[in-house]
């Protein structure tokens, strides 16, 4: 299978967002909050930093503890709603046990909210006006689209845990005019990772994996020619960062796939900081 270079897509995003703060002569301001010391959840937040301080893009980082109440966590999110210099607002996630996650995202202004998961901004995508989406479906979308394989008239199995992800994904392709099918993983049979086939993959032109398990998904599931968009994150034994896709399985097939780590990661960032020019630009205009 070959390697779609998402690295490489999200770099040549950064560079025309760069070029274009710089022409419109843009000041994007980006709040960030990050509840708790998981350290997956820091890297992460470093990362953004460093790409949005990369391009010029300022962001103003609230770190609070795991135990502080989602009523004060709402109270700087509404500083931030008020607060015209910063356009955009990001809530790392997961949040640590405890939190109401669902009424934190409600509170932000859906027309500050960077990653998109605002209920309004969900609701708009499903009924066709949204003027962005996620930066994590739209990175599938960019994704898929170095490829030469073509959302119209596909069909996609969307693997995952969760319908928060996939329903907004789903509404997506399908307007791409693709036959989608959800499978959640507690659906799908724990032997999926153990190579046993399964009809349905094996008929997918595009497949998205966001399970959270280590080489869930092998070449016994993936059909010659297909696509597969990679979006989880695992450790390995020896501290290593991979996929849920065993690329090495499939390494004499034809098809694609988008590598972990180097695909969806710097994809997303990428676009994440693409909606926070944007936002800047509307208000600036």
């Amino acid at each position: 299978m070959q390697k779609i270079p998402g690295k490489q897509i999200a770099q040549s995003i950064l560079d025309d967002l760069k070029a274009r703060i710089e022409r419109e002569k843009l000041q994007p301001k980006l709040g960030v909050l990050l509840v708790g010391d998981d350290p997956a959840s820091q890297l992460y937040v470093s990362l953004k930093e460093k790409a949005a301080h990369d391009i010029g893009i300022q962001t103003n980082l609230r770190s609070l503890s795991a135990e502080t109440s989602d009523d004060e966590i709402k109270q700087i999110l509404r500083e931030w709603n008020d607060d015209p210099a910063v356009h955009g607002i990001l809530v790392q996630m997961p949040l640590p046990s405890g939190h109401d996650a669902d009424s934190i995202i409600a509170t932000m202004d859906p027309e500050k909210d960077a990653d998109g998961f605002h209920p309004a901004n969900v609701q708009a995508l499903k009924e066709g006006r949204a003027t962005f989406i996620s930066p994590l479906h739209e990175g599938i979308l960019q994704l898929i689209g170095a490829t030469s394989v073509v959302p119209n008239h596909a069909l996609v199995v969307i693997l995952c845990n969760s319908n928060t992800f996939a329903e907004p994904l789903k509404y997506i392709l399908e307007r791409a005019g693709a036959t989608v099918r959800v499978m959640l993983a507690s659906d799908t049979s724990t032997s999926l990772s153990a190579g046993k086939d399964d009809k349905i993959l094996r008929e997918a032109d595009i497949v998205v994996v966001a399970v959270g398990r280590l080489n869930f998904l092998t070449s016994n599931g993936v059909k010659a020619g297909a696509c597969v968009i990679d979006v989880g994150i695992n450790k390995t034994a020896d501290g290593k960062t991979r996929g849920d896709f065993d690329s090495q399985s499939c390494a004499d097939m034809d098809g694609w796939y988008s590598p972990v780590p180097g695909g969806m990661g710097p994809m997303t960032i990428a676009l994440l900081l693409k909606n926070v020019t944007e936002f800047a630009s509307t208000k600036q205009s």
